[in-house]
């Protein structure tokens, strides 16, 4: 989320510089900050859970009071639980047009899981009975619903949701891109010698994210070839207790918890192979990212993220568990991973540039915006400001 809101920002100040982009956040402070035509309102917000520093926005009054004196011409909001209700209420009465973005796919990736966990499976289908119910009706209350995958809004249209677009996200093309450049420096300072083969993981250390299967993939092929492999993993959340004791058990592991935006392509180049082991992926922005940069990518196939790989499906995985993960990984090591990943980098530059996203998303926001006004017989506000909560 914090990579697609930075980068449409960034797009709007080159493309639609007359706009204005106001984001509605959690923070420890109520503050507001402005960066030319970009405004960020922080809420007050508890956080929630230290792992993640996620802080739940629970004043919904203050959201309210932003949208009222802001009054942008449309609002997007990405969040489906009361974020989503005061977006539409507040848009309703304003008359403002919101749009729902379905970036998470909440009832597949924590409800259910959750549910099994406390009430079985037979429990669980209950409670996916329910969530199923509160998304037809919430995202059929937005103006429109997009959806980063025509998979995903297959499934939305399935559960009665009838107002989908689908809107792919995007790379930016002038940072994530295949160069000559040898890594060899980035691998020594990662202290990875030319012949090991560096596997790369970079995002939230997350049950959602099936890191759990990585880690555990990972000490299988360590045992199975000490000092083949090498783990570099850029991210933090809950699972950072057993980063640091596969670090320890095997020293083959580096782990950045952050890293910088402008390094990231360094690194996706420095690696062999990148590895992604998420099954409830909604598309996969790290995907294109790496492939897009000339580094072939490793995962389990059957996500929505499946439609996106381009250095080739056929030795991923075929199921979620360590054993066919750590066989995936062996035997994608042993092609030319050289030759799939510059294959792979030319048709991710030729076909998901952030560019030809965001002309795609904008253009669903010029129609809500226009058929709004016109209903209005005029409508009220400055040309082209979103809101996004």
């Amino acid at each position: 989320m914090k990579r697609y809101v930075g980068e449409k920002i960034a797009w709007m100040r080159r493309h639609r510089p007359n706009w204005q982009h106001v984001l509605i956040v959690p923070g420890a402070e109520t503050c507001q900050r402005a960066d030319g035509t970009a405004r960020v309102h922080e809420i007050r917000a508890p956080m929630i859970s230290r792992a993640t520093q996620y802080r739940a926005l629970l004043n919904l009054a203050a959201v309210s009071n932003v949208i009222e004196s802001e009054h942008p011409d449309l609002i997007e909001c990405s969040d489906p639980y009361q974020l989503a209700w005061r977006a539409q209420n507040t848009g309703r009465s304003l008359g403002i047009p919101v749009v729902g973005y379905y970036h998470s796919h909440f009832a597949e990736a924590y409800v259910l899981p959750a549910a099994r966990r406390w009430v079985g499976d037979f429990g669980a289908q209950l409670v996916m009975d329910v969530a199923r119910r509160y998304t037809r009706h919430t995202y059929n209350d937005f103006d429109r619903t997009l959806v980063p995958s025509p998979a995903l809004a297959e499934i939305l249209q399935d559960w009665g949701v009838n107002n989908t677009s689908v809107a792919e996200l995007g790379m930016d093309g002038a940072r994530f891109f295949l160069s000559d450049a040898p890594a060899d420096s980035a691998r020594a300072e990662l202290g990875v010698a030319a012949d090991v083969c560096l596997l790369l993981y970079l995002g939230r250390l997350a049950p959602e994210k099936n890191v759990a299967t990585l880690l555990a993939a990972f000490g299988a092929l360590h045992r199975r070839g000490p000092g083949r492999y090498h783990l570099l993993i850029a991210g933090d959340g809950n699972y950072r207790d057993e980063v640091v004791a596969l670090r320890e058990t095997t020293r083959a592991v580096t782990w950045q918890p952050t890293i910088e935006a402008e390094q990231l392509a360094r690194l996706y180049r420095a690696a062999d192979l990148f590895v992604h082991p998420g099954v409830l992926e909604t598309f996969g922005l790290v995907t294109l990212e790496a492939q897009a940069c000339g580094t072939p990518v490793c995962g389990i196939r059957g996500s929505r993220m499946d439609r996106i790989v381009f250095s080739g499906l056929e030795d991923w995985a075929m199921e979620n568990s360590p054993a066919a993960l750590a066989d995936a990984i062996e035997r994608m090591a042993a092609r030319d991973l050289r030759s799939m990943g510059r294959a792979a980098a030319a048709l991710v530059a030729a076909r998901y540039d952030w560019s030809v996203a965001f002309e795609r998303i904008f253009a669903i926001y010029d129609e809500l915006i226009t058929a709004r006004r016109r209903s209005a017989q005029g409508g009220v506000g400055f040309p082209g400001k979103i809101s996004a909560g």
